[in-house]
C-alpha cells in the first residue's frame, strides 16, 4: 500500500439505504481519476445477503479498490491514510473516534453527535442546522456528481407525462408500492407513463401491482440513474441526492417524505411535498396529471435550481475538490500535546468554535489554546510582498514606512526586558539577543541602540539582506527552529530571545519552545507579542474574530493561558502587557467621535479590564526543558 492513500467509508448495511454507498463509490472513482489512491471500505456483514445484493445494484461487484478488512482492527495494518472520509449520515462518537485514531476525518453531510468533532465538514445537501458552531467548512451542492445529460427546460412535458418513481435502494419507509398503486390507474387510462425503480419488492406485491396495472414498468435498478433522469417529465422521490440531481437535469420533482425530518428538509429547501408516509404516497394520483399543477411544480423547481446554483454546469466535483486536501498528520494541541476529542466523547461546541473554507479552529480543553487545522498549506509566502503590500493593506503604510514607530515600540519592550534581566542579577548591558522573525530589523536596531548584541533570523531573503547590508546587524536566513545552513546556534547562546507577532505563525509550537529553551541561558528572558482572542473583538464575537484571523496564524493566544503553557517548557511568566486597545471595536463604538468623552471612557474600560486585541508576554527561563514536564 502506497503512502498517502484515502479511504471512503459510506453507510452500508440493513436500513442504511443505498444513496451513501452510491455516492461513496462515485467519490472513489473521482478521486482516482484525479490521481489520488483511494479505496472504499465495505465491512463484511453477517446474516442476510442484503449487502451483497446492494453491491450488485450499485454496480460494485469485483472492483479492486473495495476494502473489506477493517483497518482499525487489522493485526498488522500496512495502510497509511492521508485522511478518511465518512459518509454515514449519523456517526456515533465511539466509531468516529476509532477512525480518527488512524487519520484526519472529513465528514460529508454528517448529522450525528460527533459533527463538531470532525476535522473538516462538507455539507453537500442543505440541512436544518443554523447555529454558527454547527456550520460546516463548506456547503456546496455543486460538488455533487451531477448529471451531464439535461432536459432543455423544466416546463417541457411529454404526452402522456413520463413519471419516474424512485425512493432509493432500500425504501425503508415503504413509499414505492403505494405511490405506484396510486398512479397505476392513471397509467392504465393512458394519462401517465410510469416507471418504478424498486430494488426490493416482494413477489406478492409484484403480483398485486401487475394485477392492478400492467402499464407500469418495474425495474430493480438503473446503472448511472442520474444520466437517465432527462428521459422523464417528473420524478417522485424523497428529499435526498436524487432530488437535487433531478433539479440539475431540469426534471420537476414531487416529494413524499419518509418522516417529519425529511418533510422539514423538503420545505426548507423549497420543494413541494405531498406529505409524509405511505398514506401521502397513496394520494399523489390526486395531483397528476393536472397540467396547471405540473406547470406550478416546474416553476418551483426552477427556483430551487437558481437558489442552489444548480442551473449551471459545476466547475468542480467533490473528488477534484478533496484531491487537493493535505490535512496535517498531527492534530494534537500544538502547545500542550493534548489530543482531540479523545475517548469517543461527544465534542462540545466550544471545542470547535468555528469553521471556514479550508480552516477549522479547535480549542484545547487542557491549556485553552485555540489552534487552526488547514486542509492545505496557506498560500502566503514571507517575501517582499508580505512586508509591503500585505502590511500596507493592514496598517496603511509599508513596513519600512513604519520603521521609526517600530523602533520606538522596540525601545519600550527593551526597557521591560532590561528590568527582568537586572532583577535576575545578570550583567548590565551587552546581552546577546536573538530576534526570531526579525523582518527588516527595527527591533534589532533598537536593541543595538540599547546596548544589546543583537542578531536576527527570518525566512524572507530581502529582509535578511537589508538587516545585514543596511543595518550592519548579523542575520540568518531560514525558518526557526529548522537548522540553518549556516553555523548552528549553540546551547545557551543568548540572554534574550524575542518573537514580535511571530509565535502565532508556527504550526507546531513544541519544537519552537523547546529550541528557545535550549538556546537561552538559565535566567534569560523570552518575550513575544501576539493577537489575543480574549480582547474586545474576541469577546464580542469569537466566530468573527477567527474568521478575520490571517490564514497563516496557526495558534491564537490569550493572556490567561500563557502561564500554564510556558511552564511546560521551563519558563515562568513575569509580566503581561495588554495592547491593541480599540474603543471603536466595542458595540456601537464605531459611532463615537474619536477622542470624545464616550470614546475616552471606552478606552479607559479597555485598559482597566484588559480588553486589548493584542498583548506582550515576558517570561524567564527557570530550568532546562524536561520532556516529562510536557507529558
Amino acid at each position: 500500500m502506497k503512502a498517502g492513500s484515502l479511504l471512503v467509508v459510506p453507510a452500508f448495511g440493513k436500513n442504511r439505504g443505498g444513496g451513501h454507498l452510491v455516492r461513496g463509490a462515485a467519490l472513489v472513482r473521482s478521486l482516482r481519476t484525479a490521481g489520488r489512491e483511494a479505496f472504499l471500505f465495505l465491512p463484511v456483514i453477517s446474516g442476510k445477503n442484503y449487502p451483497v445484493e446492494l453491491l450488485g445494484i450499485t454496480d460494485l461487484n469485483g472492483e479492486s479498490w473495495i476494502r473489506r478488512e477493517d483497518p482499525r482492527t487489522s493485526p498488522q495494518p500496512e495502510e497509511h491514510w492521508d485522511f478518511i472520509i465518512l459518509d454515514k449520515f449519523r456517526t456515533n462518537p465511539a466509531e468516529a473516534a476509532s477512525w480518527s485514531a488512524l487519520a484526519p476525518l472529513i465528514g460529508i453531510d454528517e448529522g450525528g453527535l460527533y459533527r463538531n468533532g470532525f476535522d473538516f465538514l462538507i455539507d453537500i445537501l442543505p440541512n436544518l442546522l443554523k447555529q454558527r458552531y454547527t456550520l460546516p467548512n463548506i456547503t456546496a451542492l455543486s460538488l455533487m456528481s451531477l448529471p451531464v445529460t439535461r432536459r432543455p427546460s423544466f416546463h417541457k412535458t411529454g404526452n402522456p407525462p413520463r413519471v419516474l418513481i424512485s425512493f432509493g435502494a432500500e425504501d425503508a419507509a415503504d413509499l414505492s408500492f403505494p405511490a405506484a398503486m396510486a398512479l397505476g390507474k392513471k397509467a392504465a387510462a393512458g394519462e401517465l407513463d410510469v416507471t418504478l425503480i424498486v430494488p426490493f419488492l416482494s413477489e406478492n406485491r409484484t403480483q398485486t401491482l401487475r394485477a392492478s396495472s400492467n402499464c407500469i414498468r418495474v425495474s430493480r435498478g438503473i446503472p448511472e440513474l442520474r444520466e437517465h433522469l432527462a428521459e422523464y417529465d417528473l420524478l417522485v422521490t424523497h428529499f435526498g441526492l436524487c432530488a437535487f440531481e433531478a433539479i440539475h437535469a431540469r426534471l420537476p420533482v414531487l416529494l413524499v417524505s419518509p418522516g417529519m425530518y425529511h418533510e422539514k428538509l423538503a420545505r426548507s429547501a423549497g420543494f413541494f411535498s405531498s406529505g409524509t408516509g405511505p398514506g401521502a404516497a397513496a394520494c399523489i394520483d390526486k395531483l397528476l396529471p393536472d397540467a396547471e399543477f405540473l406547470h406550478s411544480l416546474s416553476g418551483r423547481c426552477e427556483n430551487i435550481a437558481s437558489r442552489y446554483g444548480l442551473d449551471i454546469v459545476p466547475k468542480q466535483k467533490l473528488g477534484d475538490f478533496l484531491a487537493t486536501f493535505t490535512p496535517p498528520l498531527s492534530r494534537v494541541c500544538p502547545a500542550c500535546g493534548a489530543s482531540f476529542p479523545g475517548h469517543g466523547g461527544v465534542p462540545s461546541p466550544g471545542q470547535t468554535p468555528a469553521r471556514f473554507p479550508g480552516r477549522t479552529y479547535r480549542r484545547c480543553m487542557c491549556c485553552g489554546m485555540i489552534y487552526m487545522l488547514r486542509s492545505s498549506p496557506p498560500a502566503i509566502e514571507y517575501k517582499t510582498d508580505y512586508f509591503f503590500d500585505l502590511y500596507k493593506k493592514q496598517y496603511g503604510k509599508t513596513y519600512l514606512d513604519d520603521f521609526p514607530n517600530l523602533i520606538e515600540a522596540g525601545k519600550k519592550r527593551l526597557s521591560v526586558i532590561k528590568h527582568l534581566l537586572n532583577s535576575r542579577a545578570g550583567r548590565d548591558g551587552a546581552w546577546r539577543l536573538l530576534d526570531i522573525g526579525c523582518a527588516y530589523g527595527p527591533f534589532l536596531s533598537a536593541a543595538r541602540q540599547g546596548g544589546f548584541l543583537p542578531q536576527g533570523i527570518d525566512p524572507a531573503e530581502d529582509a535578511v539582506r537589508y538587516v545585514r547590508e543596511e543595518l550592519g546587524i548579523p542575520a540568518r536566513l531560514g525558518f526557526f527552529p529548522d537548522p540553518s545552513p549556516e553555523d548552528p546556534l549553540n546551547e545557551g547562546s543568548f540572554e534574550v530571545i524575542t518573537l514580535w507577532y511571530v509565535i502565532e505563525h508556527f504550526e507546531y509550537l513544541r519544537p519552537v519552545l523547546e529550541e528557545i529553551n535550549r538556546l537561552l541561558k538559565t535566567g534569560g528572558a523570552l518575550a513575544f507579542s501576539t493577537p489575543s482572542f480574549s480582547g474586545i473583538s474576541g469577546k464580542k464575537s469569537l466566530w468573527t474574530f477567527l474568521k478575520q484571523s490571517p490564514e497563516d496564524h496557526f495558534t491564537l493566544w490569550s493572556p490567561g493561558i500563557c502561564r500554564r503553557v510556558l511552564a511546560r517548557y521551563g519558563f515562568t511568566l513575569k509580566k503581561i502587557r495588554i495592547s491593541g486597545h480599540h474603543p471603536e471595536r466595542f458595540p456601537l463604538g464605531n459611532r463615537l467621535k474619536r477622542r470624545g468623552l464616550p470614546w475616552k471612557f471606552l478606552l479607559l474600560m479597555s485598559h482597566l479590564f484588559g480588553l486589548g486585541d493584542t498583548f506582550e508576554c515576558y517570561a524567564v527561563k527557570e530550568k532546562d526543558y524536561d520532556e516529562k514536564i510536557f507529558r
